[in-house]
């Protein structure tokens, strides 16, 4: 019980805005996110898209940049917390209450680098929350691919096709899936995901991402 309070005087966490003491997005930082108030149909395997955020916003695009290529793996927290507060703003709690989490996974090559997969610890931080389970090795990559970053929108599909493979289809079967990722920009990533998954069998497929590109 003593660990996280020595740990912390240890390595202090500052806001990686305005560099205040304390967490890494204090109360007025976070006050100047504007946090969407609508939900998305973007995609045709996807009902419906949550997002709180664009990534056009400083203040996000350090969190998740620091998150990304940092590998501060505690920004899971600040960061999940902008979904849950458009979750709750838009009253989507009690829908979400038979879904499943299954977060968008990285290579193993990639995994290895970066130490965690970002998409799964913010699977984690809304498990919690929602109280609902995260399925983390239902949905693999099972193809090493280059970063999308800097492909354009065709070229992001063609790249990641064939790329995901659902290995207990029978634990899918008829579940209703809540895709996580961080951040959305052309959705080839979470239309590639979610085809597998109606192709295993998932009966409704939601999706959660941080902020859109």
């Amino acid at each position: 019980m003593w660990i996280n309070p020595i740990f912390d005087i240890l390595f202090p966490k500052f806001c990686v805005n305005c560099q205040k003491e304390g967490s890494y997005l204090c109360e007025d930082c976070f006050s100047l996110i504007d946090i969407s108030e609508k939900q998305y149909h973007l995609l045709k395997s996807i009902n419906c898209l949550y997002c709180p955020s664009s990534y056009d916003n400083f203040i996000v695009k350090k969190l998740i940049n620091q998150f990304k290529y940092q590998f501060i793996k505690d920004l899971a927290k600040p960061l999940s917390f902008l979904i849950i507060t458009y979750l709750i703003n838009l009253d989507k709690v009690k829908i979400l209450k038979d879904f499943v989490l299954v977060p968008i996974p990285l290579h193993k090559k990639k995994l290895k680098i970066r130490g965690f997969n970002q998409a799964e610890e913010i699977s984690k931080e809304l498990s919690k929350f929602l109280e609902i389970p995260v399925f983390n090795n239902i949905l693999t990559k099972i193809k090493q691919t280059p970063a999308q970053v800097e492909l354009k929108k065709e070229e992001r599909k063609k790249n990641i096709r064939g790329t995901f493979f659902c290995q207990e289809p029978e634990i899918i079967q008829g579940r209703k899936i809540l895709l996580v990722d961080d951040v959305f920009t052309t959705g080839a990533t979470l239309e590639e995901a979610a085809g597998v998954l109606r192709r295993a069998g998932a009966r409704e497929i939601q999706a959660a991402i941080i902020a859109h590109g």
